[in-house]
């Protein structure tokens, strides 16, 4: 690190390529940085995003007439084109910061799946361990000799997606005003992957969102718990192979992701009342019943 007026910093600069721009997210420039008792920086605007990670110490954020006071493990943003202004607090130990700026179409909407808007451009306690990791990482990366090569690009931006998954995983739960849109998605999900055997756990973490809080909000959106729903998909996909298709009883059956025929047909019954056989013969799909 060097030494600056209000601080001890590294500055790293980095020149998107071909590649980093198809991706719509590249990063532009990243540091750390130790304050000095009189840090300070602003009132200024930036021309993209830019991550602020605090390590250490103590950060009053101050932005169109609001303010936050942030500490180790939390981190803010600064979005283009508004005005902030930030300054170190007294605290034990010196303000330590890591900052990542980041550019391309794919950013602002990341960054609110993160849960960090122009509105509230901050989040307690996002600085989990994972996330510290990969911000170092992508640090170290920008910082290699040999990060201009294509294969370098690619993996970069990698790093610089794990650092946005680390982020989102650990958001907090989505507005209410947003369920209908992520469901959906979930709804896309579990029609495209039902007969693998997928699991609620599994649709939950393509989601974001905490297990039991899926479940919650899926039944009141959907009208049915998630795992009743997946069991609703795989029966029509039966009927269908069943009516439509001359597959054999045991290949729709591992065709659906049944371990076995007995499996299914168990299954079958208990959800239409008749055995797959039946609807073979008479080629016509059942009503559920009860």
């Amino acid at each position: 690190m060097q030494e600056y007026e209000y601080e001890y910093a590294q500055f790293i600069y980095y020149t998107p390529g071909r590649l980093d721009k198809q991706s719509q997210l590249w990063p532009v420039r990243a540091g750390r940085s130790i304050a000095k008792p009189s840090y300070e920086v602003g009132p200024k605007r930036i021309e993209c995003h830019s991550l602020h990670f605090v390590y250490e110490g103590k950060v009053r954020i101050e932005w169109a007439g609001k303010w936050a006071e942030l500490h180790k493990g939390d981190l803010f943003c600064l979005f283009p084109g508004r005005t902030y202004h930030y300054r170190q607090l007294p605290s034990e130990a010196p303000l330590r910061m890591n900052w990542l700026a980041l550019d391309g179409a794919r950013v602002g909407s990341l960054l609110e799946l993160a849960g960090v808007t122009p509105d509230r451009p901050f989040r307690k306690k996002a600085v989990t361990s994972s996330v510290k990791a990969s911000a170092e990482r992508v640090i170290d990366a920008l910082s290699a000799a040999e990060r201009r090569k294509p294969a370098a690009a690619l993996a970069l931006q990698g790093i610089v997606c794990e650092l946005f998954a680390g982020l989102i995983l650990d958001a907090a739960p989505i507005d209410a005003k947003e369920h209908v849109g992520w469901i959906r998605e979930c709804l896309d999900f579990i029609e495209l992957h039902a007969t693998e055997g997928i699991s609620v756990q599994q649709v939950a973490s393509f989601a974001g969102v905490h297990r039991s809080y899926f479940s919650d909000v899926f039944a009141e959106q959907v009208g049915m718990p998630p795992m009743k729903y997946i069991q609703k998909i795989r029966m029509e996909k039966a009927i269908s192979l069943l009516t439509e298709t001359d597959a054999t009883i045991t290949e729709v059956a591992l065709s659906l992701g049944y371990p076995n025929l007995y499996t299914f047909t168990r299954a079958f019954k208990v959800y239409y009342k008749v055995p797959p056989l039946s609807v073979r013969s008479t080629r016509s799909a059942p009503s559920v019943q009860g």
